[in-house]
């Protein structure tokens, strides 16, 4: 969806390092739809049902703010790509993304496409599977780093792709060689990803934990104005 390019793009990313108590979790669940539910259900290990409660109960809260629906009764539903949409709005834009004990949503305005993801930073990351999704420049520049520096680098860089991937709703349907990366004092910028001509912003954003979090938006209204937040659920416990 194009937005108006004479409206300032701001995104708002909340990073939740999520309490894994069975009575918590069972309090996130009542703000899930009939269907999230079911579907978290379906999984086999308690930290990956955990990981999934805890980002869709962050992603209604957000967008609750955002919308002034209450949590409950946002419409959430995955598009032909199974990118995930909010039913009879066409804003804000919005990107989820969980793993092993943090989850990151970004909501945004004025953005025509928005992208998050995260790691843990200390993934251990095979040779393989480096070559399977960096270009051949990354790898020479991963090769440069110190060996102490190249676990993180490569988790940076896998999530800098996936981001990029996400906010097109393409996921991995796309080759990550594609979407290429260089830095520039300091800033990720995206050297061979196609679509030169739009507007594209890529960040790696301080999580406070050991984790990689990335974002990547595409504003036709310039830098997007980035604010971060660390949540903290202040919602009462069920009786």
């Amino acid at each position: 969806m194009h937005q108006p390019e004479d409206q300032a793009a701001g995104i708002e990313i909340a990073l939740w390092q999520y309490s894994k108590n069975e009575g918590d979790r069972n309090r996130w669940m009542q703000s899930l739809s009939a269907d999230e539910r079911e579907r978290a259900a379906t999984y086999r290990f308690e930290r990956d049902r955990t990981s999934f409660i805890a980002g869709r109960y962050l992603l209604r809260r957000l967008l609750s703010v955002h919308t002034g629906t209450s949590p409950g009764k946002l419409l959430l539903s995955p598009d032909n790509r199974g990118k995930l949409r909010l039913e009879g709005r066409e804003r804000p834009q919005f990107s989820l993304a969980n793993t092993d004990g943090l989850v990151a949503v970004a909501v945004a305005s004025a953005c025509d496409h928005l992208g998050i993801d995260c790691e843990r930073a200390d993934t251990e990351i095979e040779a393989a599977a480096v070559d399977s999704y960096c270009s051949a420049g990354e790898r020479r520049w991963l090769a440069e780093l110190p060996a102490s520096e190249r676990g993180r680098a490569a988790a940076a860089l896998w999530t800098l792709k996936e981001s990029h991937l996400k906010a097109l709703g393409v996921g991995l349907r796309e080759d990550p060689r594609n979407v290429a990366f260089s830095w520039k004092d300091g800033i990720p910028v995206m050297v061979d990803g196609g679509d030169r001509d739009r507007q594209w912003h890529h960040r790696l954003v301080e999580s406070g934990s050991q984790h990689v979090v990335a974002l990547a938006a595409c504003s036709q209204s310039g830098f997007p104005g980035i604010s971060t937040c660390l949540f903290q659920d202040d919602s009462m416990p069920s009786e």
